[in-house]
């Protein structure tokens, strides 16, 4: 991953030393931004007039938050037709390497499916973002801010397209394409190229995170006071909550009923890769490991080449309980009920909208604004404050992924019977540890360090959680 050896270092695992990627800094850039947003709210609320508490200079930044949130919004529909286009093309690459493929998709899309569930459930068991009470989003154009210049910066930003028609477009362009067989590859390859420019864009738009969050946090923080650093802080500890639980019950759960594997166990052989993870807020940054140490662990080579690249692009447990507890912040913090039919509405929009997506920064958030957009365009303003907590999610969103692909891939060696079962007790009870000494020093095993954007795909150029 040659956008892993840029930069400056840090250290790695066992000793040696790893590149950061130029993200990293951003994600600096956003957490001072959020500390000095709440700093900046709680003053402007301190002098305000008591007459009109939620009056001051920190509610007069929010225009920051809209702007970032109009460009994501400008965004949002090619985002969606890119990735959805080639997320189908990938799933007809997955089917057609036979029964691991097509099983390994089916046991993602159920996982990914109840993770969204299980997200809405605490998420309606929390209510966090309730009583943050922030404004309705309003399209450019419909009434101004009252700052000449934020008007015309607001007013420059070409309008989001529409999201659900894109969507139904994006799904037959896929099927019509992957109908075409070869000579449909050089259309998929020019919407892969498209996709590279789409990303590239939204990367671009996704430096300006810190200003975005600094005006939003200061806002809200200057209209609620200290009543909205608790809200974020429950939506984080519950998030966080809810993934160890996921980890532990549910993946925990399925793997010892299907192959009688303690999940620590597992974890533990992991421990290297979740220091890694933990230190980049990337499970990407993991992938080369994850595939050394599967096939180390006795599942065959191929199923290991099927079921790790494929998981990390439709196998994303820890983004699908981000997706809708963050949504249901933003409804909650709007003031603005979501009845049963909508939160499943809104949960099968982001099963469909969230695949081909990972690896790329703010393709996350973009998913999240699509689903508002196209559930309730009202709701799109708490995408500004999102954004501010979402750095301190994505640890435990990264790893949450991350697990899920390694149980994922034991599964599939089980259940198609392509794994060493008493190499992998030999392993897991540390009689054959693994040989630190066969991967190089960027994480690639020795005998041949992948190509750009190999295993992974393209994506894997951004090694950032989603």
């Amino acid at each position: 991953m040659s956008s892993q050896r840029r930069e400056s270092t840090t250290a790695r695992p066992g000793g040696t030393r790893r590149r950061l990627d130029k993200t990293h800094w951003l994600y600096i850039a956003v957490i001072a931004a959020v500390l000095l947003g709440v700093v900046v709210g709680l003053l402007g609320q301190a002098s305000a007039d008591p007459k009109t508490p939620t009056v001051n200079f920190a509610t007069a930044l929010k225009p920051l938050g809209d702007i970032f949130v109009n460009l994501i919004k400008m965004l949002i529909a090619p985002v969606i037709f890119c990735t959805i286009v080639t997320g189908i093309g990938s799933i007809a690459k997955a089917v057609t390497i036979g029964k691991v493929g097509g099983l390994a998709l089916g046991y993602f899309l159920v996982m990914s499916t109840f993770a969204l569930a299980i997200g809405l459930v605490v998420g309606n068991f929390l209510h966090p973002g309730e009583g943050l009470k922030l404004q309705a989003y309003k399209p450019a154009g419909s009434g101004g801010t009252g700052n000449a210049l934020f008007d015309f910066l607001i007013d420059i930003i070409p309008p989001g397209i529409p999201v659900l028609p894109t969507l139904f477009v994006a799904i037959l362009v896929g099927f019509a394409v992957q109908r075409m067989g070869k000579s449909g590859e050089p259309i998929l390859r020019a919407v892969r190229t498209a996709q590279a420019l789409v990303f590239r864009i939204l990367m671009m738009v996704m430096w300006m995170a810190p200003i975005g969050a600094f005006g939003a946090i200061a806002a809200v923080v200057g209209a609620t006071g200290f009543q909205a650093v608790q809200s974020m802080l429950i939506l984080m500890i519950g998030f966080y909550i809810t993934c160890i639980l996921f980890i532990v019950v549910v993946l925990g759960g399925v793997l010892y009923a299907a192959t009688r594997i303690n999940i620590f166990k597992l974890m533990k052989y992991l421990a290297r890769e979740y220091l890694l993870i933990f230190s980049t807020s990337s499970s990407e940054a993991a992938l080369p490991r994850l595939i050394a140490k599967m096939e180390h662990l006795g599942v065959s080579k191929p199923v290991v080449g099927v079921t790790v690249p494929t998981g990390y692009s439709f196998n994303l447990d820890g983004t699908a309980i981000y997706l809708t507890m963050s949504s249901l912040f933003v409804a909650n913090a709007m003031g603005v009920h979501l009845d049963l039919g909508e939160q499943i509405s809104l949960l099968v929009f982001m099963i469909i909208a969230s695949k081909g997506a990972a690896g790329v920064s703010g393709a996350g958030l973009a998913t999240l604004a699509a689903g508002l957009q196209a559930h309730r365009p009202e709701l799109l303003n708490g995408v500004g404050v999102i954004v501010g907590i979402d750095r301190f999610m994505s640890e435990a969103r990264a790893l949450t992924n991350f697990t899920g692909n390694a149980v994922a891939t034991v599964l599939m060696g089980t259940w198609v019977k392509e794994i060493d079962r008493p190499k992998l007790d030999r392993v897991l009870s540390g009689v054959e540890p693994f040989d630190e000494a066969s991967m190089d020093t960027d994480g690639h095993t020795a005998e041949e360090a992948p190509e750009e954007g190999e295993g992974s795909g393209e994506k894997s150029r951004q090694p950032v959680a989603v």
